[in-house]
C-alpha cells in the first residue's frame, strides 16, 4: 500500500483542501498497540481502491499533537486504530478498533 505519512499540520490543511476533489482517507495508527497492529494488518489486505482514494497514514505514537488536531479539526472522537474518510473537507465515515474494514470505502468513492 502506498500510504503518504502524515507528519506535519500543513499536509491536513492540504489533505483538506484536495478533499474538495478526491476522497482522502486517514489511518491513525498506535506502534504500541496489537489492536491497532491487526487492524492496519487487515485493513492492508482488504484494501484495493488504489489510485481511487488517497491514503494518509499517522503514526499517533510519534505525532500525538498532530492526532489531537484531526479529532479536533474534523470534530470525532479520538481513538486508536481509527479510520477517517474525508471529502469536501468532512469526515463523512470514521471507524475505529475491530470495525474498520476497507470494503465500506467504497460507498464513498
Amino acid at each position: 500500500m502506498n500510504w503518504i505519512e502524515l507528519t506535519q499540520h500543513q499536509q491536513l490543511e492540504e489533505l483538506t483542501a484536495l478533499s474538495t476533489s478526491q476522497t482522502v482517507l486517514i489511518f491513525k495508527h498506535s506502534t504500541r498497540c496489537i489492536i491497532s497492529k491487526m487492524a492496519l494488518k487487515n485493513f492492508e489486505s482488504e484494501f484495493n481502491l488504489e489510485g481511487k482514494v488517497i491514503p494518509y497514514f499517522l503514526d499517533l505514537i510519534a505525532y500525538r499533537a498532530l492526532s489531537n488536531a484531526i479529532a479536533n479539526d474534523f470534530n470525532v472522537q479520538h481513538q486508536s486504530p481509527q479510520l477517517l474518510v474525508i471529502k469536501n473537507a468532512e469526515v463523512v465515515y470514521h471507524e475505529s478498533h475491530e470495525g474498520i474494514d476497507a470494503s465500506v470505502l467504497k460507498v464513498y468513492i
